[in-house]
């Protein structure tokens, strides 16, 4: 046998000490940014590891530094290094709710109680002044790319998309996300809960999954992927994979369901591989509506009686505790209650009354267990004993409360993406007893999201309003900060978080991503605020716009210059405000005297206006918020790269489930048929041929003991329903819906004028040809189906269109042989577009 070459130093070979040296002199050179080579274990050997300098991700890989000869016995094994984090590199806990405003926390003087908040607050810093793009998808957007909203492409939320780079719902692949960067560096990453940032025409099964979590660098994804979800039925993924465990489980919470599966990754990273650090994203669907939380928590929430006095004396005892808990300047000023918005709670009636706080004492138990919930993955954390190592940053909503329930709340959510946001209390009161519950998408009165956002004013959606852009955040991380219970209040931006994630590990943003030059990232490191010599320490975020459909506002050194509210939430329909740049009441502000935006006094500083205003042209233009759009609802139905683009027939010969609405057959504001041809089995059938959406919004074409029903559930409100008078003989048969609409075309009416939508038409119900029924429907849904429920074929997934006919799956038990879609959009006629742009020539002057 030949002898070992590397038992003698002397006579090891000249491309092995050549690449000894090169990883000796690297190991000791520092590079740009933070990064210096850190090395461990012996060069070439499996256990050697390295981190990279992060300048290019993925990582080149090394040139191999064995020796290769003739025969293995005389050449030299050797492998890559292990990439892995700078050493003593920190855990990530990143973790964000949904739609709640400042005052909602007990941190920051709420009356909800938040003890994982708390916690997190007194073993860390908490952070009075942290920004929000007022929008659910665009604040996460920003969150994870470290940059503006605009700049990511989410200048709106993806189902109002345009095809405008600021607006497209994509983000760029010269943006790579805190996932892909934190991935490329050695650390575990995970994302858990909601995940808004697919665009709505890549939701399905045939992808591009690119920008769904698992394309953007998060190795595992547990959550649903859209706006909001039913929590006791949810629209719910495993990394690309629809899956179903509630089924089997009354009860069952997907709250309570991702902290349980968030826990069992983390427990099995730990235990796989201890010495990994992790990067888990967590963010809840609550308290978004629907408020779903469980009866446990309803309970406590209403034995405290936080709520009986009503939403006036709610925001004045929130104030006094903000106040008295030093979270807001002493002098801050209050606003009177905008009884030109909300009335008084005194001049509520009893009915009213007694409606609202059971609408509020549901929001407020799903708060309360939605903390309760990231509490008990804060504590696996300690349990895994990892806390003090542990960067936990812990942001209360990505906007102010939502008031989209409108000033009397709602049973179903869904009623108010298609126009219906002033439901009648006597007609919600039937509801009252099941509110919160599974046969509810609930929403709660507007007044109770005001008195939320206390000190500010003002709600979700509205960008130059502090109610709608201001958060509070809470920040551990035990081994570095020693402040421990300090209040911050430097300016920044959920943009902000990216870099401080990024400084907190040492590792630099890439400059090329997959071979793609990166963008810079445009937030600010907030690593400077752990110090504990930083409360006095001037905000290092010194600019920042603001703009969300067509309101807007822009933050320079501590004064605000912003455009007077001229929209409530809940008005989403009717012409939008055409020149939304210039034509705005613009309102200025000096936050460092005023910390609530109470004090108006651009009459007193029309010179500093003028010029606020040209800076948010500059910025503007540099963050792709160009061109600016007011209009709301009509960018629903404005045309996007949806799958079935230019698509009028559809043809299906097999079952299939899943199919999300965005990548569907869209039948709203048009004529269609749907034929099916079926066979019959001996003893006849039953079940689902196909359905759209659910319980609170959608349709149903199904046999049900045997005879063929055609259903419309509009809203949950009402159900308008065709039905053969007799049960199918064995045998083949093909049954036809046919609809004729009424109304006009969705182009231009889409942006402008919503008078055309939603408009009545009639259905004919047809059984081998022959006519079983016609029913004229006096109006039809303008714009959504239940958007978190699917297109399915052959059985029905999640909740029913009727829950009196069927249970789901209710998988059909004939034969489908073939199902066609056919439909028939109207289009504008040249007339008709006359005619709408006169009208809209008034609407304009009228403004003026």
């Amino acid at each position: 046998m030949a002898p070992n070459k590397e038992m003698d130093p002397m006579k090891t070979s000249p491309q092995v000490l050549i690449t000894r040296l090169f990883i000796a002199v690297v190991a000791l050179t520092p590079l740009s940014g933070w990064a210096q080579i850190q090395t461990s274990g012996t060069a070439g050997s499996p256990a050697a590891t390295t981190t990279i300098d992060g300048s290019q991700l993925p990582a080149p890989d090394p040139k191999f530094g064995g020796v290769i000869e003739d025969d293995a016995l005389q050449s030299k094994a050797w492998w890559a290094p292990r990439i892995v984090p700078p050493k003593q590199a920190p855990n990530i806990l990143l973790i964000m709710t949904d739609d709640s405003g400042f005052g909602v926390p007990s941190t920051f003087g709420g009356v909800i109680p938040t003890p994982t908040m708390d916690r997190l607050a007194k073993t860390g810093l908490r952070y009075n002044n942290i920004h929000s793009t007022a929008l659910c998808s665009p604040t996460r957007a920003a969150l994870i790319t470290g940059r503006n909203h605009h700049s990511a492409g989410f200048g709106v939320i993806s189902e109002q998309s345009t095809g405008f780079p600021g607006y497209n719902s994509i983000i760029a692949k010269d943006k790579a996300t805190i996932g892909r960067i934190l991935k490329d560096n050695g650390y575990a990453t995970s994302w858990f809960g909601k995940d808004h940032n697919v665009p709505a025409f890549c939701a399905s099964k045939v992808g591009p999954f690119d920008n769904w979590p698992i394309g953007q660098g998060f190795e595992y994804f547990y959550g649903f992927v859209g706006g909001d979800a039913n929590q006791w039925q949810p629209n719910l993924f495993r990394n690309t994979t629809q899956i179903y465990p509630f089924e089997g489980k009354p009860g069952w919470n997907l709250v309570t369901g991702m902290a349980d599966d968030a826990i069992d990754y983390l427990n099995e990273i730990n235990q796989i591989q201890p010495d990994k650090p992790f990067f888990c994203y967590f963010v809840p669907g609550a308290t978004h509506a629907p408020h779903h939380p469980t009866q446990e928590w309803v309970e406590k929430i209403r034995d405290m009686h936080l709520f009986d006095d009503g939403w006036n004396k709610l925001r004045e005892r929130i104030f006094e505790n903000q106040k008295r808990l030093g979270v807001i300047p002493a002098n801050t000023q209050l606003e009177p209650w905008p009884t030109e918005v909300i009335k008084n709670w005194d001049d509520c009636t009893p009915a009213e009354k007694k409606l609202f706080i059971r609408q509020v004492e549901t929001f407020a138990a799903f708060e309360a267990y939605t903390d309760y919930e990231i509490g008990r993955v804060v504590q696996t954390v300690e349990d895994m004993g990892k806390l003090d190592n542990t960067l936990i940053i812990y942001i209360n909503g990505d906007n102010g409360t939502s008031a989209e329930g409108g000033p009397l709340g709602t049973p179903n959510e869904v009623a108010f993406f298609n126009g219906v946001n002033m439901m009648p209390v006597a007609e919600q009161m039937k509801f009252y007893d099941v509110w919160g519950t599974e046969e509810t998408y609930n929403h709660m009165s507007a007044g109770w999201s005001w008195a939320f956002d206390t000190p500010f004013t003002w709600f979700k959606q509205n960008a130059s309003k502090l109610g709608g852009i201001r958060q509070c955040m809470a920040i551990s991380w035990p081994r570095h900060i020693k402040d421990k219970g300090s209040l911050r209040e430097q300016f920044c931006h959920v943009n902000d978080i990216v870099p401080t994630i990024l400084e907190a590990c040492e590792i630099p943003a890439p400059e090329y991503v997959d071979g793609i030059q990166q963008a810079p990232i445009e937030g600010t490191s907030l690593a400077y605020t752990f110090d504990a010599n930083a409360a006095k320490e001037k905000s290092r975020h010194t600019t920042q716009y603001f703009e969300m459909m067509g309101q807007w506002a822009l933050y320079h050194e501590g004064w605000l210059l912003s455009t007077k509210v001229n929209r409530a939430p809940w008005e989403a329909f009717g012409a939008a405000n055409p020149d939304p740049l210039n034509n705005q009441i613009l309102e200025l502000y000096d936050l460092n005297a005023d910390f609530s935006q109470s004090q108006n006094i651009a009459d007193k500083h029309p010179d500093k206006v003028k010029q606020m205003k040209q800076m948010f042209i500059e910025e503007a233009k540099k963050y792709q918020v160009f061109p600016m759009d007011a209009s709301v609802a009509g960018r629903i139905v404005a045309p996007r790269p949806n799958i079935t683009a230019g698509r009028t027939q559809f043809v299906y010969t097999k079952p299939m489930v899943g199919l999300p609405q965005g990548d569907s057959p869209f039948l709203l504001n048009s004529s269609y048929t749907i034929t099916a041809d079926i066979e019959v089995p001996k003893g006849g059938a039953e079940g689902m041929i196909l359905t759209s959406g659910g319980r609170f919004a959608g349709y149903g074409f199904y046999l049900l003991e045997g005879k063929p029903v055609f259903l419309w559930n509009l809203i949950d409100l009402n159900r308008i329903k065709w039905e053969g008078p007799d049960a199918l003989a064995p045998g083949k048969h093909t049954l036809e819906f046919d609809f004729k609409y009424d109304g006009l075309g969705v182009g231009t009416l889409a942006f402008n004028n919503m008078s055309g939508l939603g408009r009545g038409g009639t259905g004919t119900l047809k059984v081998d040809g022959k006519v079983v029924q016609t029913v004229a429907m006096p109006h039809t849904l303008p714009m959504i189906l239940q958007w978190d429920e699917s297109f399915d074929i052959g059985s029905d997934t999640l909740t029913s269109v009727n829950d009196a006919d069927y249970k789901p799956p209710f998988t059909f038990t004939g034969k489908l042989n073939k199902l066609t879609i056919e439909v028939d959009r109207p289009e504008l006629s040249p007339d008709e577009i006359k005619q709408l742009e006169e009208g809209l020539k008034k609407v304009d002057a009228g403004r003026e």
